[in-house]
């Protein structure tokens, strides 16, 4: 008898146990696999807001953050520091032997506690022509004379300044955070190692890399290279002078500060190594905002010493924001007393290129570092606005109370229907009707 249902595979046929029929039974699915991390079943914490557990918590932020913050701003107000603008003493001060000019009041700021008043004199300024020069006296490897302006800036202390005292210069407008800017040296390089023309050309050091050497036309790579050791912050600044009142000069005292040592961090020291070059010099090339102290190429008596240069180091520690101050000198040991001083500085870094400013900053510290009142402001208010809202919720939660749990502050329970609904409605009640 022939089969009633022909071309139809009956369940319990011996082919439809064949176990490849089964999988192509089965169909595609992109549903997640059942488990509790796929299918959002973890278990989790989802504390009720009540008024009981939020109120106690804002005022506990507030009676924990104001009194921080006070305690930050007070560490703050007790750190006595000197700022001075000089970005164009090379050009607006006067040219010895004029007297010195009093600074522009905006380019001056103070912050001293118990001051002397009668040593509180504006800072002033002037500036004369000098040549510096570079290296050990042989004119095969100094550069001679270098041509620059020395400025002196006078300013008075009006208050003794305890150790240690911290002598910064401070910038605004360089952005060391620029993405290219931040990546372009050599890590190796600088750690000793004697890196290849060829690998530094192909290296983050873009755009100064390697020059062509004009006698054997060969590659050779900078050293070292990349824009931020190139671009390192070069002027010269000398020690403090405390003047003598009666201007007699040879009982003038010089505040010595530390230039060489304990200002960079010791995680830094550990990244610069005595260079592998120092055996050929000649395999490799000034950077070219270095010429004017290498104008005639380096040599085994005058050379970068990048594991002593502490100030190359500091630079080399990238800056996060635009402004920024590092620490070029310091003196942990004597008290700046009150006085007149001056400072001499050298100028070589051209801020004015790009609308920079550049300043120098004589300050003491805390325990809680420098002066900057914003971390001590921020607990501050913090802790006001909590504490305001918290006085607020309890004021409202004690006139008005809000039922828990009550279904009908449920924005669902609470949409008006619309009046379309309505209409159409109506509409078809009369349809109906007739």
């Amino acid at each position: 008898m022939a089969d009633p249902t022909p071309g139809m595979v009956h369940e319990d046929s011996i082919d439809s146990q064949d176990p490849r029929h089964q999988e192509e039974k089965k169909t595609k699915s992109r549903r997640p696999a059942n488990t509790a991390f796929r299918q959002q079943r973890l278990k989790a914490w989802q504390p009720i807001l009540t008024p009981k557990t939020v109120l106690p918590l804002f005022f506990a932020i507030g009676i924990i953050f104001a009194p921080i913050g006070g305690g930050l701003l007070y560490a703050s107000a007790q750190v006595q520091e000197i700022i001075l603008d000089y970005s164009n003493c090379f050009l607006d001060a006067p040219e010895f032997p004029a007297s010195p000019a009093t600074m522009p009041s905006n380019l001056v700021t103070s912050h001293f506690n118990n001051k002397n008043n009668a040593q509180d004199d504006a800072p002033t300024w002037s500036r004369r022509a000098i040549n510096v020069t570079y290296g050990p006296d042989d004119p095969l490897v100094g550069s001679g004379n270098v041509p620059t302006w020395r400025c002196t800036l006078e300013f008075s202390i009006p208050a003794n300044m305890t150790p240690p005292v911290l002598f910064y210069y401070h910038l605004t407008n360089f952005y060391q955070n620029h993405r290219r800017y931040a990546k372009s040296f050599n890590t190796a390089q600088l750690s000793g190692t004697a890196v290849s023309a060829y690998d530094v050309h192909n290296s983050d050091c873009t755009p100064l890399t390697t020059v062509t050497d004009p006698v054997t036309k060969k590659e050779k790579p900078y050293y070292p290279c990349g824009l931020a050791p190139n671009s390192v912050f070069n002027d010269t600044f000398y020690s403090p002078v405390l003047l003598n009142v009666k201007g007699a000069d040879a009982d003038n005292t010089t505040y010595v500060m530390q230039n060489t040592s304990n200002i960079s961090w010791e995680s830094d020291k550990k990244l610069y190594g005595e260079s592998k070059y120092s055996s050929n010099w000649s395999q490799v090339a000034v950077p070219p905002n270095w010429l004017l102290r290498y104008p005639n190429g380096y040599s085994d008596a005058w050379h970068p010493d990048l594991v002593n240069d502490e100030q190359f180091q500091v630079w080399m520690r990238l800056a996060g924001l635009p402004t920024f101050s590092k620490l070029t000198q310091r003196n942990d040991t004597a008290t700046m007393i009150v006085g007149r001083y001056s400072v001499d500085i050298d100028h070589h870094f051209n801020v004015t290129e790009y609308g920079g400013t550049k300043s120098i900053i004589i300050s003491t510290r805390t325990v809680m570092g420098g002066k900057n009142p914003f971390l001590g402001i921020a607990y501050v208010v913090v802790g006001g606005i909590c504490i305001v809202l918290g006085a607020l919720f309890t004021v409202t939660h004690l006139i008005k109370p809000r039922k828990l749990g009550d279904h009908t502050y449920l924005s669902w329970n609470n949409e008006a229907p619309s009046s379309a609904t309505h209409a159409s409605g109506r509409d078809l009640g009369v349809e109906g009707h007739a």
